[in-house]
């Protein structure tokens, strides 16, 4: 089932097949779009797994401002350099840059012309209310700003303090910020948000400024806020602000190799043509409006995980020490909780390049810090989230053939992770009950043991895939410790305090969540959780509800039970019945029903889901992205096809969103999908079994065929 051969070419030289007649796919990308509501995108400029996301802050905090931009708020209080895509809390916004004729209240947020506004992949442009046009791009490591002015006495606001902040009044701990000449401000800041993080920067600018006047500190600010001032003889204004984890050094050194002239035309271009060698690698045939949604969510998948590397490869690791990553990557914003599930195979399909510096990443985080990452932000921890699901990504890496990696270290990583205590993850309650008690834990017992499950499960087949029987054994009975969870009587996963009494009272329909309602599951309820076993067992979940039939019917029960007053930060969002698409439990589950009586409800299912809850405005994601997770689920979706188990190196057939896809594989092959009448779904020929297909299979490419209403 695993024999996979190592797929040199892919990981080394990727050359991937390229239509003959070269399309502008960037002319589909909405970066609006989700940028109204939970979305939580942003829309302005940055580059595949790039560094740095110049864009436009409305507000610095708030739950809604994650990414620090609302569609429909009327204020810009500047633009800053950082950002996540599509998050649940707030963390970066360094260094905000506002331009100003004048001022003279000390309040720098301007409305502006929303019909001026615009974004494409690698640019961005906005005219404020003061007649500023402010234009946007970027390198990897480089912002890039362009201002023109209405005339050339000209303005503009540095502000060091600033940040995108998540319950906290204060985001700076320490900076040390120099004016270098007029020319270039150089320095680093110390802040505590999300994470505890440093950042290095570089500012420099086209045009010297002839004053440069420091602002008051209000209390508890620890970074500067300037006031430069330039007579501007074409009205023009260019500055670029490199960064680095590292050092100024590193910061200034990534602005020479990447930017060393001021041609901002020749930035946006070269933006767009990188953004066009991944958005090529597959194409569609659909209306435009689904062309939007699609490269709009290709889009999103390759914003992130983001290289923080800098140019000579030096970066800032988890225990604050400065190393040189291999091959020049060391990847951060690793949403994993979320992004295990789709994103992460995806990659291993469409941008295989990435993945061994992926798995890299994950290595020397675990040697650094102690255990493997949950959810990273430029390089340090925050916790956030349940699971240890950097596992799944390794091992979908290892099993696929993917040899850019030590397999031997980063199973003993996994182990590692897996056995001794950290935070999220007590191995000694666990091994001593085969579940986390709730009268030992306060808070996501049930959905803590649920999620090791899934992490161990996939240690068990790395390590049989590896001969390790003995090690391969112990997992796969930890993977099975779900079973103990199992009420008969309510046929849920149910709490069970250490004497092994369930949960009383107990409502499946409750959703919890350790921020805003501290329960037994995380951002989900009963029914939502019930279902997570099934992505590496689903026969045994088959054997435990009493066949197919009952199995079929608790996923009809799901599907139709009415949620009570759904609570999106609670996670119920999005709904059908339980089903909660604006949440990563559920993204499974309708695919589940290839495993069921009636397969040919998969599809009506996810057409309902792509139909209902995906569109090209800006209020047309509902769910965070959550770092490319929800868009991954789309793109598959559109595809036909679905990792179900991330790691089992087959996807789960669903039913194809468009007439015709290519998919554009390395070494020149490629994967056409059609959408047509015949009777059962062909690969070559060939009648695909069992609603499953390979990634082997996938990769040698070909002819896949689905029928229109497959039954």
């Amino acid at each position: 089932m695993y024999k996979y051969i190592a797929l040199i070419a892919l990981v080394v030289c990727c050359s991937f097949y390229t239509p003959n007649k070269p399309i502008d796919y960037t002319q589909y990308v909405n970066p609006f779009i989700g940028t109204q509501g939970t979305g939580h995108t942003f829309p302005g400029p940055c580059m595949p797994f790039g560094m740095v996301q110049p864009g436009p802050d409305n507000v610095d905090n708030g739950w809604d401002y994650t990414s620090g931009y609302q569609y429909k708020d009327s204020i810009i209080l500047g633009f800053s350099q950082t950002r996540a895509n599509g998050t649940g809390i707030s963390e970066f916004g360094d260094i905000l840059l506002q331009p100003f004729v004048q001022n003279n209240s000390n309040n720098f947020g301007y409305t502006y012309s929303k019909a001026s506004e615009k974004a494409s992949p690698g640019y961005y442009t906005v005219t404020l209310s003061n007649n500023i046009k402010v234009e946007l791009t970027c390198s990897e490591r480089v912002a890039f700003h362009q201002y023109t002015y209405p005339s050339s006495n000209a303005n503009l606001l540095v502000d060091v303090q600033h940040g995108l902040r998540f319950l906290t009044d204060s985001l700076v701990l320490e900076s040390n910020v120099t004016i270098e000449d007029n020319h270039t401000i150089s320095g680093y800041c110390h802040t505590k948000n999300w994470v505890d993080r440093k950042y290095f920067f570089s500012i420099q600018f086209s045009q010297a400024f002839t004053t440069a006047t420091q602002l008051p500190r209000k209390a508890k600010e620890a970074a500067p806020r300037y006031i430069l001032a330039f007579a501007l003889p074409n009205k023009v204004l260019q500055t670029k602000i490199a960064l680095s984890t590292v050092s100024v050094v590193g910061a200034k050194n990534n602005l020479q190799k990447e930017l060393p002239n001021w041609n901002f035309t020749a930035t946006v271009t070269h933006a767009k043509a990188t953004w066009n060698k991944y958005l090529s690698r597959i194409d569609i045939q659909a209306s435009l409006k689904q062309k939007q949604i699609f490269y709009s969510s290709l889009y999103r998948l390759c914003i992130q995980p983001s290289n923080i590397a800098d140019v000579d490869g030096k970066y800032r690791g988890a225990d604050d020490s400065v190393r040189i990553a291999k091959n020049g990557e060391y990847y951060s914003t690793l949403s994993l909780w979320d992004t295990y599930r789709a994103a992460h195979p995806l990659y291993t399909l469409i941008v295989p390049e990435r993945v061994n510096g992926f798995i890299n990443t994950m290595i020397a985080h675990s040697k650094a810090a102690g255990f493997l990452p949950i959810w990273t932000a430029w390089g340090k921890d925050n916790y956030c989230m349940i699971g240890n699901h950097a596992i799944p990504v390794m091992v979908d890496a290892y099993l696929k053939g993917f040899t850019g990696f030590n397999a031997e270290e980063a199973l003993q990583q996994m182990i590692q992770t897996t056995t001794q205590n950290h935070i999220n993850s007590n191995w000694s309650l666990l091994n001593q009950y085969g579940y986390y008690p709730i009268d030992s834990l306060d808070n996501d017992a049930v959905s803590r043991t649920l999620e090791h499950g899934v992490d161990d499960y996939c240690i068990a087949v790395m390590a049989d895939k590896m001969g390790k029987k003995v090690l391969a054994n112990q997992y796969y009975k930890r993977a099975s410790y779900y079973k103990n969870l199992y009420d008969s009587t309510t046929q849920q996963m149910r709490g069970k305090d250490s004497k092994g009494n369930w949960r009383m009272p107990f409502n499946p329909l409750m959703a919890t969540s350790p921020m805003n309602n501290p329960g037994d599951y995380t951002e989900a309820n009963a029914w939502q959780y019930f279902w997570t076993p099934a992505q590496y067992d689903v026969q045994g979940m088959i054997r435990l509800l009493g066949g197919k039939d009952h199995f079929t019917a608790q996923l009809d029960s799901f599907f139709s039970i009415k949620a009570l007053n759904p609570n999106k930060h609670l996670g119920q969002e999005a709904m059908i019945g339980q089903y909660a698409h604006g949440n990563e439990p559920s993204h499974h589950i309708a695919y589940l029903y290839a495993y069921a009586t009636k397969p040919k409800r998969a599809g009506e299912l996810i057409t309902q889901i792509c139909n209902t809850f995906y569109n090209n405005t800006t209020t047309g994601m509902i769910g965070n992205d959550d770092c490319g997770q929800m868009s991954a689920w789309y793109i598959f979706a559109t595809l036909g096809f679905y990792p179900v188990n991330p790691i089992s190196g087959y996807y789960v057939l669903g039913q194809p969103q468009v007439t015709a896809a290519t998919v554009y594989l390395p070494n020149g092959k490629k994967l056409s999908i059609q959408n047509t009448s015949k009777a059962s779904v062909l690969l070559n020929g060939q009648a695909i079994k069992n609603y499953q297909i390979s990634h082997k299979a996938l990769l040698r490419g070909g002819l896949l065929v689905f029928p229109a209403n497959r039954d």
